[in-house]
This record gives C-alpha cells, structure tokens and sequence, in this order.
C-alpha cells in the first residue's frame, strides 16, 4: 500500500509539472516579454496566439566591474533578434473585436465581399488596406512585420529553401492553400479557416497561400507601395516562394489580402 501511495504521488507530481510547462502565458504587453522562457504566448488584447522566432546568437567571453571573467549571449552581427510573431493570420473575429473595442471607420458594404471569401470568424480577416492593418496591430500593442522579419520566419529554421516547408513544391497542398492542387483543394472559391494546414518548424502556419500578407516596408525604396508576402488561396504555387513579394498602394483593397501581427522586446 505504501508502495503504491508513493507511486500515485509521482504520477500527480508528473502531470502538475507537465500542466505548468505546457501552460501558456499571457502578456498584456511587447516589455513583459522581457526574461520569458517559453516559446508560445497568448497576447492578451486580441488574443492571439504568438511563437517566438528566435534569433541569432553567439556567446562571448568578457569580464564584470570586477575583472571576474563572464560569458555573454550577444546578438550576431546584422542578423535580427528574438521577436513573437502571430501564430496565424488575423482573424475576422479578431478584426470584429478591434472594431467593437474602437470607433475605427469601417465601411459595412464591405462585409459583403469579406464574408464571400472568409465567411467565419475562424477564417483570415481580408479587404483590409495597409492602413487598417497598422490600426489594428496599434491597438492590440503590436505592429506589422517587416520584410526581413517576414522572410526570416516563414523559413521556420531551414537555411536557403524555397518554401517554408523545403524545396518539395509537390509537399505544397500539406502547408498552403493555393490555387491548382490537382483537385485535392478543399477551399477552390475561399480561403481557408486559418490553421487548417501544417505549420513551418516554428509552429508558423499559412506562411504560404491562404491570404497574402501586409508587412512595414515600402516597395524598392519609394514611398508609394508597400509589401505584402506569402501568396494566396487564389494564386498558383509559383508565388509561394519565401521569395516572393507583391506590392500596392497601402490604400488598397483585396479579397486575397490580410496581415499578422508581430512583437519584439520593450518596444514603444
């Protein structure tokens, strides 16, 4: 019996260790993710999911105030630190509530065309310009990717391939909701409920097709066009590529277009 006691207490113990180790954490804002060990986090202002991208590091040797030698974990030079980036696209749901927590002006005649192609609160937020995109990331207390952001975490860790998932462009229908998968495309006239395919090493999904995706930068260095990524449920899988980009003005509206969202530490 007391054998048996001592086994039931190791195996309660087991499982509250693994409860306290998958839990994930909720942050209200970018400087409480300063000193966060776990690699997934719930932002709390629109509740989404988001994974860290790590960056890239070394260790150097140096030495304290005391001449007592220490070892540091430095950023490698010109490469880009940790940053959390949104699990999935933005949602419909989550751009609803944007809209409910805010006055933001937003044109109801534009639900129509939304709703054709994301009919559900699960599906990726489209027909949003630049501009209600950067609204968005504001007021949940995060911003827009940059390119170099996007292109670094749609890799998922693979050095020099062409998609997030490799150089296979027949492993494509596993990870991207595209257009022209030989008859196997559940969502042929949509996009598809986000997180419905695999996600990259990261844990990143849709980082390829379902809806291409607004970042921060201007196209080619004017001020005139910006950046979108990723491709989309309507294009071929030439446009997949972690490569590739598009560009228009940030006024600009379309069915095939969203955004996620991305934070680093103790940004303003």
């Amino acid at each position: 019996m007391r054998e048996l006691a001592s086994l039931l207490v190791l195996v309660v113990w087991v499982g509250l260790v693994q409860a306290e180790d998958t839990r994930e954490m909720v942050v209200e804002n970018a400087k409480e993710l300063k000193g966060i060990k776990t690699k997934n986090i719930t932002w709390r202002k629109d509740g989404a999911k988001m994974i860290l991208v790590p960056g890239e590091y070394e260790e150097k040797k140096t030495y304290n105030r005391l001449g007592k030698p220490i070892t540091k974990r430095v950023k490698v030079a010109g490469s880009l630190g940790d940053y959390w980036m949104d699990a999935t696209e933005v949602t419909v749901g989550q751009f609803k509530k944007f809209l409910t927590s805010t006055d933001y002006q937003f044109e109801g005649e534009w639900w129509e065309v939304i709703y054709k192609y994301s009919p559900t609160d699960k599906h990726p937020m489209i027909y949003v310009s630049w501009h209600d995109a950067v609204a968005f990331a504001t007021w949940a207390g995060k911003r827009l990717p940059t390119g170099a952001e996007w292109v670094f975490a749609a890799r998922g860790g693979l050095i020099s391939r062409g998609y997030p998932w490799g150089d296979d462009e027949t492993e494509a229908r596993d990870y991207a909701n595209f257009a022209g998968t030989g008859g196997k495309d559940e969502w042929d006239e949509s996009t598809a409920p986000v997180g419905s395919l695999s996600p990259n090493g990261y844990g990143l999904y849709d980082m390829a097709g379902n809806v291409w995706e607004w970042c921060q930068d201007w196209y080619s260095g004017g001020k005139d066009f910006k950046v979108w990524r990723g491709g989309s449920w309507n294009f071929a899988a030439d446009f997949l590529s972690v490569a590739s980009r598009n560009n228009s003005r940030p006024d600009t509206r379309y069915y095939y277009r969203g955004f996620r969202c991305v934070s680093g530490l103790d940004e303003k």
